[in-house]
């Protein structure tokens, strides 16, 4: 077990370096640049949502009558982060899934809610999501994210989507939160995204992404085939990430020197 994560993370180091150590943390030091950052990352927060929720469907038995499915600790595994994500405590104490939590972080912070929560709406009136993205005009960055994260939902394998899901996301959440939470300026109008940064750093960092790593091991056994194919969606899946940032970078240095332009 320990060699194969040990040749994973080896593989995927150089990307995982890069991801970690991106200069958009940096460039999030102003309200303006956290506002951009967090209507475009919100739809990440929701995707997520939807790759633990594909994790699931396949992983547990979401059907009536139900019928025993899958390895009993897989479905444990499953079934706690999806408690974890879905069920959490927000800052007051209440029941909240994560990407409820964030959306009243954004409207705490000021950040725009209209377009995600439009996308959320048409999901809701049954549009499909690429249909919802076009209605809800998703930024051009974050659809690019979101639509290689469903594609993959839709025609991966359920050991690559696993994979992602523990290479690309909760494995890497408390290192890439943790660079933000570092540069972000302590306010109240903050608080309630620092309390999600810093749940999130301790869910993940103390138990999901441990849980993330057995569910891994627990689908790809000993298949080597299996490995491989995990390992590539793994670096597809940080390569995404690193271009959902190098975008958000990109529009922020934008922003600045139009403001710096009006002055």
């Amino acid at each position: 077990m320990n060699s194969q994560k040990d040749q994973l993370l080896e593989y995927l180091s150089p990307l995982r370096e890069q991801l970690l150590n991106h200069p958009l943390y940096q460039e999030i030091n102003e309200l303006e640049t956290l506002h951009l950052f967090m209507e475009h990352h919100v739809f990440a927060v929701w995707d997520f949502m939807s790759l633990l929720k594909k994790l699931q469907l396949e992983l547990t038995c979401t059907t009536i009558p139900w019928i025993p499915k899958g390895e009993p600790k897989t479905r444990r595994l499953i079934n706690e982060i999806v408690f974890g994500e879905e069920s959490d405590v927000d800052a007051n104490g209440n029941t909240s899934s994560h990407y409820e939590m964030y959306i009243s972080a954004m409207r705490s912070a000021g950040a725009s809610t209209n377009s995600v929560e439009l996308f959320v709406r048409s999901l809701q009136e049954g549009m499909t999501w690429r249909e919802a993205s076009e209605v809800a005009q998703v930024p051009y960055d974050a659809n690019r994210f979101i639509s290689f994260t469903m594609n993959s939902i839709e025609s991966g394998k359920l050991h690559e989507v696993a994979a992602s899901f523990a290479l690309g996301r909760e494995d890497l959440i408390p290192g890439m939160f943790t660079g933000i939470v570092r540069d972000l300026n302590q306010n109240q109008q903050l608080e309630p995204m620092l309390y999600y940064l810093e749940r999130h750093i301790e869910l993940d960092g103390d138990e999901h992404g441990d849980l993330a790593w057995e569910m891994l091991f627990e689908l790809c056994g000993n298949d080597k085939l299996k490995w491989a194919e995990a390992k590539q969606a793994a670096a597809n899946s940080l390569l995404e990430r690193i271009q959902l940032w190098d975008g958000i970078l990109k529009l922020s240095r934008k922003q600045k020197e139009a403001l710096e332009l009006t002055d």
